[in-house]
């Protein structure tokens, strides 16, 4: 059903491959104000600033600026996915990210708020039990407030857009190619997770860590196909986001904030540190999701074929 939204829209996978492009190219703008506050600043305080790289950023900029700048190129590249649905597509965004009427606020916060205790229980039980030597207190109330501002406000962009990109307009763009839904799902999570790769997660736990990146693409876009539409995964994102960059940072990872507490622990990754999330937490909360939402029929909803509704059904929206 969610897939197959698209057929009542202009699909011809050239569209997607363009409207990628121009969210891609919207992005980049979007970096512009980054990159020219940076250089301004390098070169007021006598810098060079051919030397820019992603550790000089941190300290040309505080980390509030970073962030705030950061977030905005999702900012813009959500524009830019608006213009492609809207003009390559003739479609509504809404029909990019459910298929019900309407985006049902009750699931996104269901998931937001399920994560959110769950994923700082995880943080505050590690704090004060199991690893107290890997923290410690980083917390100053003035940028602390800063921070809750700009994350509140835009580090939700930045989860959705990637959700409407990846479990919404890839996914369908996929399922209108492959015209089944297993192919959508395996291409987006491995697209989703290959993008990260450039994350300094990568440089310093190495490319083991890709294991995570992508099952969590896995679990958003089978949450996705399951429940017909993102909004789980929109509110899971979200929370895993911005309770993350409120409540732990450390030196190395990609966003670095004035967060309450600061992780000194030497970058490692253990393999229980992989399996646990993929492989037992992940699928723990597709089983317990399934359970509030009735989830059945997972075979045909994961791997069978998209079929085009009757043509009675439905018009080209535009025609």
């Amino acid at each position: 059903m969610f897939i197959a939204q698209a057929f009542k829209v202009q699909h011809d996978f050239w569209r997607y491959l363009l409207g990628s492009l121009l969210v891609a190219m919207a992005a980049i703008i979007g970096q512009f104000p980054l990159m020219i506050v940076i250089m301004y600043k390098t070169m007021t305080e006598g810098g060079d600033v051919t030397g820019i790289n992603e550790t000089t950023m941190y300290q040309v900029l505080d980390s509030n600026v970073f962030l705030l700048l950061v977030l905005l190129s999702f900012a813009f590249a959500f524009i830019g996915l608006w213009v492609a649905v809207k003009t390559l597509h003739k479609q509504k965004m809404v029909s990019i990210a459910t298929s019900r009427k309407k985006l049902d606020w009750k699931r996104i916060m269901f998931a937001f708020v399920f994560w959110g205790v769950i994923s700082t229980g995880l943080v505050l039980v590690d704090y004060f039990y199991l690893s107290p030597e890997n923290y410690q207190l980083n917390f100053e109330l003035e940028r602390f407030v800063i921070l809750v501002i700009i994350a509140v406000a835009l580090i939700p962009i930045q989860t959705s857009l990637e959700e409407y990109v990846f479990r919404g307009y890839l996914m369908q763009g996929f399922g209108m190619l492959a015209k089944n839904r297993w192919f959508p799902l395996l291409m987006t999570s491995l697209i989703f997770g290959l993008l990260h790769i450039a994350n300094p997660e990568v440089g310093k736990l190495g490319y083991s860590i890709m294991v995570y990146y992508i099952g969590t693409g896995l679990f958003l876009g089978i949450m996705t196909l399951m429940d017909d539409g993102t909004e789980l995964a929109l509110g899971f994102h979200a929370a895993n986001n911005l309770f993350t960059a409120l409540l732990v940072t450390t030196d190395w990872t990609v966003f670095q904030t004035h967060s309450i507490l600061k992780d000194t622990s030497e970058p490692k990754l253990e393999f229980i540190d992989m399996v646990f999330p993929v492989f037992i937490m992940f699928p723990v909360i597709l089983f317990i999701f399934s359970r509030v939402y009735k989830w059945n029929n997972w075979k045909e909803k994961l791997f069978g074929k998209i079929h085009e509704p009757p043509t009675e059904d439905y018009k080209i929206i535009g025609d």
